[in-house]
């Protein structure tokens, strides 16, 4: 990984670590549900920092080397890997 993609991703899973303790804590209290909810909001937001962090790392070393490869099979792999969280990340509920 890079150094400094490491150093803020580690950061921001230890923030959620400890986001996620106080949720249970919240639980454990039976605290109002709003504010149970609103703090389990602020862990989704969260995450997604930690996934923007984490996609950022694998588009500047993986698949930037990927496509740049004279290999056909390393350059489609680097698309097929993009469209798959492409697909992961427009799931839809009913």
């Amino acid at each position: 990984m890079i150094q400094d993609i490491k150093k803020r991703a580690m950061h921001r899973a230890k923030i959620l670590e400890g986001q996620m303790r106080g949720v249970q804590k919240m639980i454990e209290n039976e605290d109002y549900c709003m504010d149970i909810l609103t703090q389990s909001l602020a862990i989704q937001k969260s995450i997604g920092s930690l996934n923007k962090l984490i996609l950022e790392n694998h588009v500047r070393t993986h698949i930037k080397e990927n496509l740049s490869s004279s290999s056909e099979k390393a350059q489609e792999q680097a698309v097929e890997e993009l469209l798959g969280l492409y697909e992961l990340s427009n799931v839809r509920s009913k």
